[in-house]
Order: structure tokens, then sequence, then C-alpha cells
């Protein structure tokens, strides 16, 4: 029988707001959903305010789907309304992921990289910008690593334990944190625990990619879904040779199954950082970002 897909309806507005007037915009946009075998993205639109502005679509290094800004008008507020509506599949259980190969295998066949997977695997096994490589990663990935386990079993244990040794603390940490002082503070938010994870992996020669995306958030029981209350969210994906690539959230403790909508993936988030850019003038600014996931059906 056919499983249904789960719909979701998301929006994901960004504005910036400038002390003074700012002559020229440049800006580079991850904010169109990534289709692929798990995840279909039905309908998307970008609309852009002030409305005077060129903009180009391409696709990145990494396959996801990118658009460019160029605003000459001069303004002093900059809008980007995204709204996408995403059907996802049926992802597979811990029950149906039996049978992963013992990770120190999985290192071995990405090191020798003889098929297109463990050639394409490569790209995301080394040190990146914000995931730098350390014995001290490594130490900690241990426990959940030992020999002869399972790729996946260990992945998930190593997930559950990032939950339960970390606090999310958004005040914890900026995005240039190195990973150092996340591992020491044991603090931080989705984003440092998912670097602190593809670390971990890729110290002990693992290949790992950071996803970008959101996730449904439920509110509390009597309480009703608010608008704009969501926000940005960050997981990781494991590389194993038997089941392709396999997600899993340190933030919520979990494999990833249907509440997770994938806008791309790369090595860390400066690959598919959601709006980033250059502006002449505009002197201070004041950034407001708003999320919304809803079910649709």
């Amino acid at each position: 029988m056919k499983v249904a897909s789960i719909k979701y309806r998301v929006e994901h507005e960004t504005e910036y707001r400038y002390q003074s007037q700012v002559t020229l915009s440049q800006q580079y946009l991850h904010l169109t959903p990534r289709s692929f075998a798990l995840q279909s993205t039905e309908s998307h639109r970008i609309v852009v305010r002030p409305t005077e502005h060129e903009t180009s679509e391409g696709r990145d290094y990494f396959g996801n789907p990118t658009r460019r800004l160029t605003l000459m008008a001069p303004h002093m507020t900059l809008n980007v309304h995204a709204e996408s509506v995403v059907s996802l599949s049926k992802r597979p259980s811990m029950a149906e992921l039996q049978g992963s190969k013992p990770w120190e295998s999985v290192r071995e066949l990405v090191q020798r990289a003889q098929s297109p997977d463990t050639l394409e695997a490569t790209r995301y096994l080394y040190a990146s910008p914000h995931v730098e490589l350390s014995a001290a990663l490594e130490l900690y990935a241990r426990p959940s690593f030992r020999p002869g386990r399972p790729i996946l079993e260990a992945a998930l244990d190593l997930t559950q334990r990032i939950f339960a040794d970390f606090k999310f603390d958004p005040a914890a940490t900026e995005i240039s944190t190195p990973l150092e002082q996340v591992l020491s503070g044991r603090r931080g938010v989705c984003q440092d625990f998912a670097q602190l994870m593809i670390g971990c992996l890729r110290s002990l020669g693992l290949p790992a990619r950071y996803l970008s995306g959101y996730i449904l958030t439920h509110p509390k029981p009597g309480q009703p879904r608010l608008v704009g209350a969501d926000a940005s969210h960050a997981w990781v994906s494991v590389f194993c040779p038997v089941h392709g690539w396999i997600d899993f959230d340190p933030t919520n403790r979990c494999l990833v199954q249907g509440e997770h909508i994938t806008l791309g993936w790369g090595r860390d988030f400066s690959d598919v950082t959601p709006m980033r850019g250059i502006v002449l003038g505009g002197g201070a600014q004041h950034l407001q970002v708003k999320v919304t996931v809803t079910p649709l059906g």
C-alpha cells in the first residue's frame, strides 16, 4: 500500500532595517527547498521589497538551488519573503535500518573511494570553515563508536549523547564560535550541535554533511500555533553505503522522520546560509527573521 506523503507550507521572512540609506545591495539566497528522493517542492516563490531589483537563479557546488539579488535603488528597508509548499516522503525507521556496516568498514570504503557514491561522500570528509577536526572531538565520539559497531547505531548513540551532554543556550555562542569552545562549554544552538557532531564523525574518518532547513514545532496543549514563531534549523546526515545518507538531529535526539524540511546541504553552515550579502551604506542595521511551518491536510 502506498504511504501518503506529508505536506507543509513554509513561510520565511527576513527583514533588514538600516540606520541610513543603502545605495547598493547584493544578496545570495538559499531559501528554495531542495527537491530530492525524500522531498518534493510543489510550489515556491520569493517576494522582495523594494521591487526594483535584478534577480537570477542557479545552483551551487553541492546542487542546492540559489538566487542572487541586486538592488541598486536607494532603500532603508530590505524585506525578503519566501513561501513554499513541500511534500515529504516516508523515511525509514531505525528498525528498517538494521544491518548497516561496521563504522570501520565504512571508513575503509570511503578511503578507497572506488564507487561514485563513495567518491561523492569524500566532499564531506575533511575540515571546513566552521568544522575543524581534532583529537578532542574524536575522543568525545569514541564511546559511541566501539569497535565493530554498526555505523547507524553508533551515529544514533552519538546523537543522543550530544542531546544529554549539551544545553540549548542561544546566548552561549555566535556563528564564529569554534567547536573547541562549544565542546568545553557544553552549550549552544542547533547549528553548533550539528557542526559538533559533524566534527566528531569526520575526526573518526567518516563523511558527514550539514543540513539546513526547518522543523515543525508543536505548541503547548491548548495553545494555538503562532505565526512567525518557528525558526531555521540544522541537523546532520551520515553516509552509509547500504542505505545512503541518513539524517540525525542532535538538538532533538532523534533520527529524522517526517517533520524536517530541507533547504539544502553542504560541509557546514557557511555553504548553505539562508541569506548573506554586502551593502553600500546603511550604517547600523536591525535584523528580524520570522518562520512559520504549517502542516497541510
